[in-house]
């Protein structure tokens, strides 16, 4: 019972970075998607690049630093 205390208390902090995690991932696939050229790798390898390392903010990151080839 006390571990589903501590998880009611962490809830609110939790939910929001879920969302932006989620925002994040969708925003950086379809970027992937709608463009065809970037700095390093190719499409197929920023795709799973950015949903493998999803769950930890990085493979999204490191398509946004790495990958997205400048306007």
């Amino acid at each position: 019972m006390n571990d589903l205390a501590t998880l009611k208390e962490f809830l609110p902090f939790i939910i929001p970075l879920v969302i932006v995690q989620f925002s994040l991932l969708g925003y950086t696939i379809y970027h992937i998607l709608t463009h065809d050229h970037y700095k390093r790798g190719n499409r197929a390898i920023w795709m799973i690049v950015a949903i493998l390392l999803s769950n930890c903010f990085i493979g999204p990151i490191l398509y946004f630093v790495l990958g997205k080839e400048e306007a």
